[in-house]
């Protein structure tokens, strides 16, 4: 069966979808994988490293990608590019679902069966393969180290013949992969630490990380089956805001890592918090990409409320690419090769199976995926 993975052509993109030792681990179980010329070249793997590895190069991208009966992708693809696909060929990649019906339309009209990166269930058996959380807990590693480069202060406690230094506050709102990353790594900087959720199911995971969990009464919250935080009413949010605006203007560093899946993330740091904090404080949106969490901040820019820094930077587990690349491309051959039959050296795509059930979402002409069929109807 033969494997296709293009370049990333997206602007500034330095992930690659998979890494050399990965293709040696499909190339060893019978796949024939074909890499365009430069693939790897963001995170500083050579086309003979992927020949080394028993792929063949490419430069003909329009060629090898019709020649595919698999694609393997980070981003989702160019409308343009899904008509160079055969029908039935297996397209995998992120697609960004909830935005995209034009996109997935045309999938299913090409008869492309498109497999989700971002649907990929949240199970035991399906954590191999899930990419969300292996870039996620990237990102919130980087939102931290951004901060400690941009922020006037030292993060650790320091007591020197000069006198003792104070460790720098952190605020991390959001306690999934990416807030538990950004807490943990706040810490090891030497940080005190402050942690808030909606989910009170989560604040044992924060302690355990040394941080303190910030206590406010909203009734009823929860999460939902695959672990993603409830959508608050109006009532929740405002009294979550006033909480937080308090310890907003207590800390140095703020991080959001809010999201909610399948919609616009919401806003959860206004202005008049902003107000409240120290000149020279630094807030990172984390969910930027998704809407974002703080009010006035804008994709791709540093904005500057009365000296505090709100950083809205996109991909931040591009920042550090190699290992970015490398988990991704572990998640993908964990999905290739748990679907692989040696037999026949070819991917089994089983509708029924409970991953691909949630991660298919285009299949044999039409959306599959239910979350889908019920947003686009």
């Amino acid at each position: 069966m033969k494997i296709v993975i293009p370049k990333e052509t997206f602007p500034g993109e330095k992930r690659v979808p998979m890494i050399p030792s990965d293709v040696a681990k499909l190339v060893k179980r019978g796949a024939q994988v074909e890499i365009e010329a430069g693939m790897g070249m963001g995170s500083n793997y050579t086309d003979q490293d992927y020949i080394q590895s028993g792929a063949s190069v490419s430069a003909d991208r329009k060629n090898m990608i019709a020649s595919a009966e698999i694609v393997l992708r980070l981003r989702k693809p160019a409308a343009e590019e899904i008509g160079w696909l055969k029908k039935n060929t297996i397209h995998v990649s992120y697609l960004d679902p909830f935005n995209e019906k034009d996109l997935l339309k045309k999938l299913a009209d090409g008869g492309i069966h498109s497999v989700c990166m971002e649907m990929i269930p949240r199970s035991t058996r399906a954590q191999k393969m899930d990419a969300l959380s292996s870039q996620a807990s990237l990102a919130g590693y980087v939102a931290v180290i951004l901060a400690a480069e941009r922020l006037n202060k030292i993060f650790p406690m320091m007591m020197t013949p000069a006198g003792t230094i104070n460790p720098s506050r952190v605020f991390i709102i959001g306690a999934g992969v990416a807030g538990l990353q950004a807490i943990a790594t706040a810490k090891r900087l030497g940080a005190r630490v402050d942690a808030f959720d909606t989910r009170p199911v989560v604040a044992e995971q924060v302690r355990s990380l040394g941080a303190k969990f910030l206590e406010v009464d909203l009734g009823e919250t929860g999460q939902t089956k695959d672990g993603y935080a409830k959508e608050l009413t109006p009532e929740q949010l405002a009294k979550q805001r006033e909480a937080m605006a308090k310890q907003c203007g207590l800390s140095d560093v703020v991080i959001t890592t809010a999201q909610v899946f399948g919609r616009k993330a919401p806003i959860i740091i206004t202005k008049d918090m902003i107000a409240r904090m120290k000149p020279g404080s630094i807030v990172v949106d984390l969910a930027i990409e998704g809407g974002g969490n703080v009010e006035g901040a804008e994709p791709g820019k540093e904005m500057d409320f009365n000296g505090v820094k709100v950083l809205g930077i996109q991909n931040l587990p591009g920042k550090v690419a190699v290992h970015a690349s490398q988990m991704y491309s572990s998640n993908l051959t964990s999905l290739i090769l748990e679907f692989w039959d040696d037999a026949t050296k070819s991917f089994k795509l089983d509708p029924n199976d409970d991953i691909l059930r949630g991660a298919l979402a285009t299949y044999d002409g039409h959306i599959f995926s239910e979350t889908l069929k019920n947003i686009f109807k």
